[in-house]
């Protein structure tokens, strides 16, 4: 079977981990990249030797025979983007947030359901092997009964310094990844989150430009609860999960390459070796996911359609909504 042609839109920091991860994928082949930047551009040409190279991404999709479509923008150019690609019916992964609002992430999702395309979310966390291999050990252990997350980070220009016409505040555009994660770890199977039906949240402005603070409690329908805390402008960057089950507790530090997990079962450190074979080995990630889904015709873990919850999760938080059902 040949492989998937593929064309990334962008190439800045976060298209440049997906354009490792399609180069790592022998069922992939880098057709094309598209990107406004003139050095941004060449550095990828250099870096990756797509066949072809493009400043206009509408040209590359017109004169390039493609599969697949990554789009790596910011968000307030990506909602357009997204749909060109969706209305040629290519398979297309998004960059996280969706947008900037649920109500474009609706819009996408629109678009999709008339797509012969298949859409899959980059919220990366869900795919790291070692929380896969949690979320199995919670699933054995009759499903989560709490799950509580920390995702802090220090000065970061773009949100002190950037423009709000071009991204969304930080719970949105950044600590997504772990309300998606809270979300996903509370759900009962790998396909299928948790819905949230009441969100009581704090949301404010610090005295720093840049500096944000979050802080939510979440009741989910399947009564699932869960905490999100979220600061910026704080000591460092700190990623952390925890999720409980009956007579199970699972503790893991995202924060750096190297994950950290911790286990235990009955009031005893559990001391077992995460099962990550069974969950597509150490390497597995969101792009072998996407290739696997593509192949046997099956619906990515975090589509369009589920992604537009974690949305409006986001924006409850964000907007310090309280009792919301």
């Amino acid at each position: 079977m040949d492989p998937l042609r593929v064309a990334v839109i962008g190439a800045g920091q976060h298209a440049r981990s997906h354009l490792d991860m399609i180069h790592q994928e022998p069922e992939m082949m880098l057709a094309a990249v598209a990107e406004i930047n003139p050095d941004r551009l060449e550095e990828a040409r250099k870096e990756y030797a797509p066949e072809q190279v493009f400043s206009n991404y509408r040209e590359m999709l017109d004169v390039c025979q493609l599969d697949v479509v990554y789009v790596e923008t910011m968000p307030a150019h990506l909602t357009e983007i997204v749909l060109d690609c969706l209305e040629r019916d290519l398979h297309t992964s998004i960059e996280k947030p969706v947008g900037m609002s649920s109500q474009e992430a609706e819009r996408m999702l629109a678009s999709s359901e008339k797509s012969n395309g298949k859409t899959i979310v980059s919220v990366n966390r869900r795919y790291y092997p070692e929380v896969l291999a949690v979320k199995n050990l919670i699933l054995e252990h009759g499903g989560a009964v709490h799950v509580s997350a920390t995702y802090n980070k220090g000065l970061i220009p773009l949100f002190a310094y950037g423009s709000e016409d071009a991204i969304p505040s930080p719970i949105i555009c950044d600590a997504i990844h772990h309300v998606d994660l809270i979300r996903w770890l509370a759900g009962p199977s790998l396909e299928e989150p948790a819905d949230f039906d009441e969100v009581f949240a704090y949301s404010r402005k610090g005295n720093h430009p840049g500096s944000f603070h979050y802080n939510a409690i979440i009741h989910f329908t399947n009564e699932c609860n869960a905490v999100m805390m979220s600061h910026y402008t704080v000591g460092s960057r700190i990623q952390r999960i925890e999720v409980h089950a009956d007579s199970f507790s699972a503790y893991l530090d995202l924060t750096n390459s190297i994950r950290k997990t911790e286990l235990y079962e009955s009031g005893s450190p559990l001391e077992i070796q995460l099962d990550l074979d069974s969950v597509g080995g150490r390497d597995f990630n969101e792009t072998r996911h996407f290739v696997e889904c593509i192949r046997k015709d099956k619906e990515p873990w975090s589509g369009l359609k589920d992604l537009v919850k974690t949305m409006q999760l986001c924006e409850a938080i964000d907007q310090g909504i309280k009792g919301f059902e």
